[in-house]
C-alpha cells in the first residue's frame, strides 16, 4: 500500500497498549492519536509510542479527516454508543470482544456501520493466532480425517483492570471476558455451521470477594452436523496465562498450546522484569515468552484489518461474528441459570446483560 491506514485508538490501558505495539510492528497502518478520559493516560500511551496527538474525548479526536479507522478498547458498556458515534464520523471500526452488551446493541452496532459504509471488525486474534491458524490449515487439508471435536481453553488468575470485575461495566464474569474467544474460535474453525444448542456451568470459586461475576466456566457447543465445540475458561488459575486448542478427528488429532514451545524455560531466585502476560511474579521457575504478540496474532490481525480499508482483502472477523457470540453467551447464561440445555437461536431480546440469564434464568 503506498499510504498506510490512518488509525486512533479509544483507550489508553492494557488492551489499547497491545494495540498501539501491534501496529507498530507493521508497516500497513499507523497510529496518529490516542484518546482517554483518565487525565494524563492517553498522553503517556502517545509519549510511550511517539504518537502524535491524543485527546480526553474520543469524539474530539473523529473530527480529524485523515482519520481512517479507530480501534475501540473501552468497556464492554461502552462499545456500542463508541462505535455509532465513528460509524456517524465515516470511521472504520475495529471493536474489541465481546462486541457489546446485548443483542439490541449488536444489531445497531451491525446496521449503522453499513448504512454509513463503514466497516466493523471484530478483534477476535485467535483467528490469527499462527499455532490456531496452522491448526485449522491441516485440517482443513484432511489431516485429522473428519474432525468431530475442537477444545480451546484460556485461564490464567484475573483480569488487568478493575471494570472486569463490575458485571455492570461488563456484562458477566470470565465467560463474557474469555469464553467469547473460544465461543467464537469453534464456530470459525468449523466454517461457522448451525449452532444447534449450548450447555453451559459455571461458578464463581475463587473470587467471590472481588466480584458477582463467574471466574470458571464450561461451554459446549452443539452443531448441526454433530459436531461439538468445548469451551473452558478461568479466572482462578495460578502462575500466569495458560491458552491452548485440541482439535480431535476420525484420523487424527493435534495439541497447540500457545506459550508452550514459544517460552524459556527458567528459573531466577530473584526475579526479573516480565515473563507473559498476567504472570504474577518472576521468582522460582517461570517461562518467559518471545515475540508475545506475534505468537498471539495481534500485528497479524491489525494488518489485516487495515488491509481491509484498503480493499485489498475480505474481513476475517466482522461485526455478525461479534453478534453470533454475543447471542452464544446469553444462551452460556441462560443455561448456567436454569441447569439446562439451551436450544439455538436464543431470544435474547430485552436481557440488560448476559450475566443476567445467571441470576435469573428465563422460564422456557
Amino acid at each position: 500500500m503506498a499510504e498506510p491506514v490512518k488509525v486512533g485508538v479509544i483507550g489508553s490501558q492494557f488492551q489499547a497498549d497491545i494495540h498501539v505495539a501491534s501496529i507498530q510492528m507493521g508497516t500497513e497502518a499507523q497510529v496518529v492519536a490516542v484518546a482517554s478520559p483518565t487525565p494524563g493516560h492517553a498522553e503517556a500511551l502517545a509519549r510511550r509510542y511517539n504518537v502524535p496527538r491524543w485527546f480526553t474525548d474520543y469524539r474530539e479526536m473523529l473530527s480529524d479527516p485523515d482519520l481512517e479507522m479507530v480501534t475501540i478498547t473501552a468497556p464492554n458498556r461502552l462499545h456500542c454508543q463508541m462505535t455509532l458515534d465513528l460509524a456517524a464520523a465515516g470511521k472504520h471500526v475495529v471493536c474489541e470482544k465481546p462486541l457489546c452488551m446485548t443483542l439490541e446493541e449488536a444489531d445497531q452496532m451491525v446496521e449503522a456501520c453499513s448504512r454509513a459504509g463503514v466497516l466493523l471488525l471484530y478483534a477476535e486474534e485467535l483467528f490469527f493466532t499462527p499455532k490456531y491458524v496452522k491448526a485449522k490449515e491441516m485440517a482443513d487439508q484432511g489431516a485429522f480425517g473428519r474432525v468431530y471435536l475442537v477444545k480451546q481453553s484460556e485461564k490464567h488468575y484475573g483480569p488487568h483492570a478493575d471494570w472486569f470485575w463490575n458485571v455492570d461495566q461488563s456484562g458477566g464474569g470470565v465467560l463474557m471476558d474469555m469464553g467469547c474467544h473460544g465461543i467464537a474460535f469453534c464456530n470459525w474453525f468449523f466454517d461457522r455451521p448451525r449452532l444447534t444448542r449450548v450447555t453451559a456451568h459455571g461458578g464463581t470459586y475463587v473470587h467471590g470477594s472481588r466480584t458477582r461475576g463467574d471466574d470458571t466456566c464450561f461451554v459446549i457447543l452443539e452443531f448441526e452436523d454433530g459436531r461439538i465445540g468445548f469451551v473452558e475458561d478461568s479466572w482462578a488459575r495460578t502462575g500466569g496465562m495458560d491458552d491452548r486448542v485440541e482439535v480431535f478427528g476420525s484420523g487424527g488429532c493435534t495439541y497447540a498450546n500457545l506459550h508452550m514451545g514459544n517460552a524459556l524455560p527458567t528459573f531466577s531466585e530473584t526475579g526479573y522484569g516480565y515473563a507473559v502476560e498476567k504472570a504474577p511474579t518472576t521468582v522460582g521457575w517461570s517461562y518467559p515468552v518471545f515475540e508475545e504478540l506475534w505468537n498471539y496474532g495481534f500485528p497479524q490481525e491489525m494488518q489485516h484489518f487495515a488491509r481491509c480499508v484498503r480493499g485489498l482483502e475480505s474481513p476475517r472477523a466482522t461485526g455478525e461474528d461479534g453478534r453470533f457470540t454475543q447471542q452464544v453467551l446469553f444462551a452460556a447464561y441462560q443455561s448456567m441459570g436454569s441447569g439446562c440445555r439451551v436450544d439455538m437461536p436464543f431470544d435474547a431480546y430485552g436481557c440488560a446483560k448476559p450475566i443476567d440469564l445467571w441470576f435469573n434464568p428465563r422460564r422456557r
